[in-house]
């Protein structure tokens, strides 16, 4: 049966995304406002755009950023945690989501109040060392440590920061590794001083460390990972060392507000699956070291809640606290 064009131009928007028409109507029906809780410029900014992007040309609405910093992201978190669970707020986020909830009050229950969607990639850290640093290895590094308790300065971001928290977890599960903690207003800081000689050790993300290896300031000597990245420089993984039961990354993802219906949820984990499959988002994720996302909605959220639960427990064995 030949459909009249009027019905044809009404059924539009249900061909565009099928099995998303609701009472209400067709999600979605309006722009989508997507919450970076981050300056502008930074990896979370990066990741948001082209995936965006992507969003608008397949759902054929406008998907905006919208950039609310402070706080350790947590000023923009509680924007969405207190929005209606209907999929038009939600959120690109990284790791900081869960070290913030690890460490200081929030506004919201990270777990309870947020889910998400679509695990974009997680990308390991690199322990690296000033180049007179008696170990060449995690192996040696551990050793090394035991027998010199308290003796060396490690680096960070700042406290509560997954620098530190992967420090901190390294040490716990290393048997009680004691070593130094010294906060940093950002890794420029800690790298200059970790080539210098100032502090001994530093956990860092691939890009931010990846001048400084380059330059020969600076030696690697292992991943947090057993997720090695085929291009990144040459060491052990927490398993070739020994080290048995860790594994600390950094990880961007989809948050929405927890409840968000199971169709919307569905359609947009897909949709990023498409959009890390090559592209913008792609290339600069490979960039980062970083590994895509190939999780389902259920698996990226309870991946999630484990991430937040994990640097809770580490946190608190530590007494670790950012307010």
């Amino acid at each position: 049966m030949k459909l009249p064009r009027r019905s044809l131009l009404a059924a539009a928007p249900l061909l565009a995304a099928p099995g998303l028409v609701r009472a209400q109507g067709a999600w979605p029906s309006r722009s989508v406002r997507v919450v970076v809780p981050f300056p502008p410029g930074g990896s979370n900014d990066a990741v948001a755009r082209p995936l965006t992007d992507a969003f608008s040309q397949r759902f054929g609405q406008p998907f905006v950023v919208d950039n609310k910093p402070g706080a350790g992201s947590t000023i923009g978190s509680a924007e969405v945690a207190r929005s209606p669970a209907d999929g038009y707020l939600l959120m690109v986020t990284s790791s900081t989501f869960s070290t913030s909830a690890a460490v200081q009050r929030t506004p919201y229950d990270a777990a309870r109040d947020f889910e998400c969607v679509a695990l974009l990639a997680t990308a390991p850290l690199l322990v690296l060392a000033t180049p007179n640093f008696p170990a060449s290895n995690l192996a040696e590094a551990i050793s090394y440590l035991r027998a010199n308790p308290d003796k060396v300065d490690y680096g960070s971001a700042g406290p509560g920061s997954i620098n530190h928290l992967s420090a901190e977890l390294f040490a716990q599960k290393a048997g009680g590794l004691r070593m130094q903690h010294v906060p940093y207003r950002g890794m420029g800081p800690a790298l200059t001083d970790l080539a210098a000689g100032t502090i001994q050790l530093l956990f860092t993300t691939v890009p931010s460390a990846a001048g400084t290896i380059q330059s020969g300031r600076v030696k690697v000597i292992g991943w947090t990972s057993e997720q090695r990245p085929a291009s990144g420089p040459p060491a052990p993984t927490p398993k070739e060392s020994g080290l048995e039961g860790y594994e600390a990354s950094i990880w961007w993802g989809l948050l929405a507000r927890r409840g968000i219906p199971a169709e919307i949820r569905t359609a947009l984990n897909t949709a990023a699956s498409e959009a890390l499959s090559g592209g913008r988002l792609a290339e600069y994720l490979t960039g980062e070291g970083a590994t895509p996302g190939r999780l389902s909605a259920q698996e990226a959220d309870r991946f999630m809640v484990a991430d937040l639960a994990r640097w809770r427990e580490v946190a608190a064995t530590a007494n670790i606290r950012a307010d």
